[in-house]
């Protein structure tokens, strides 16, 4: 990527009224924006002189001012509400797929899959079966990184370029696996701004959760306030590290569960 730095927003589940969503709990919860709130958030980039693109364009189209959205997981909203809201706005976007969710309730089918991908949106992979990629073996490995790739490709019929990793785990083993498979780039969980120097099998991403108003959108957008945002999640990071993933999951849950997602 060459230019100026460039924000990648990461979105998940949109919530429409009335409709159930995939998960309920606190900590998925928080990632959840509403149906209104996305609404409101791309008429504010696009008031604010923004254009959006997918992960693609962003290397292809590097010097025009521009955020990057993508969507994990590949819920039903990404079809049902998403794409609409960013083709009315001429925005793209990169959906990164989990391949086992497909034809669950509340998630994409196959066919809802191929519809988006007809659309014109980009479809990256999430994996297979969505586990920490560091919690499992080299076997494994390949079936969520190599094979899920492959499956989005019979599906959709278009060549898929892009990873991003189930919950933010990731290690060197990983990224060996996705340079292997043919991927161009692995985004992962840490929050930074993407620059010419990035490594593009190190892509950060700012999340954009319930609680987000559009003045910290503004800034993320700019790439202001990233530095603390990092700082935290280096904590959080340095945490899982010490206690492993599932005693951390554990205790992140009864924390969320206290506070009500706050944290």
């Amino acid at each position: 990527m060459t230019g100026p730095k460039r924000v990648f927003l990461m979105y998940h589940e949109l919530e429409i009224p009335g409709r159930a969503l995939c998960q309920s709990e606190p900590g998925y919860l928080r990632y959840v924006v509403t149906r209104d709130d996305f609404r409101n958030q791309i008429s504010f980039i696009q008031a604010d002189g923004w254009r959006a693109v997918n992960v693609t364009d962003s290397f292809s189209q590097p010097e025009s001012p521009a955020v990057v959205i993508t969507f994990d997981d590949g819920c039903e909203t990404d079809l049902l509400c998403a794409a609409q809201m960013l083709k009315e706005a001429n925005f793209g976007a990169t959906f990164y797929i989990t391949v086992g969710f497909l034809g669950k309730p509340g998630y994409l089918s196959a066919s809802q899959l191929r519809q988006l991908s007809d659309q014109g949106f980009e479809i990256g992979c999430h994996s297979w079966n969505h586990p920490y990629l560091t919690d499992i073996d080299s076997n494994e490995l390949q079936r969520e990184i190599g094979d899920a790739k492959m499956r989005l490709e019979e599906i959709t019929g278009r060549k898929v370029d892009h990873f991003s990793c189930p919950g933010g785990r990731w290690d060197d083993r990983a990224v060996k696996v996705a340079q292997d498979s043919g991927y161009l780039t692995f985004a992962t969980s840490r929050t930074h701004a993407n620059t010419p120097t990035t490594d593009p099998f190190a892509l950060g991403r700012v999340p954009v959760m319930r609680s987000t108003e559009l003045k910290t959108l503004a800034a993320i957008c700019r790439g202001q306030g990233l530095r603390q945002m990092s700082l935290a999640n280096s904590a959080r990071e340095t945490a899982r590290n010490l206690l492993g993933n599932s005693a951390y999951d554990r205790i992140r849950a009864v924390m969320l569960h206290r506070t009500g997602g706050q944290n």
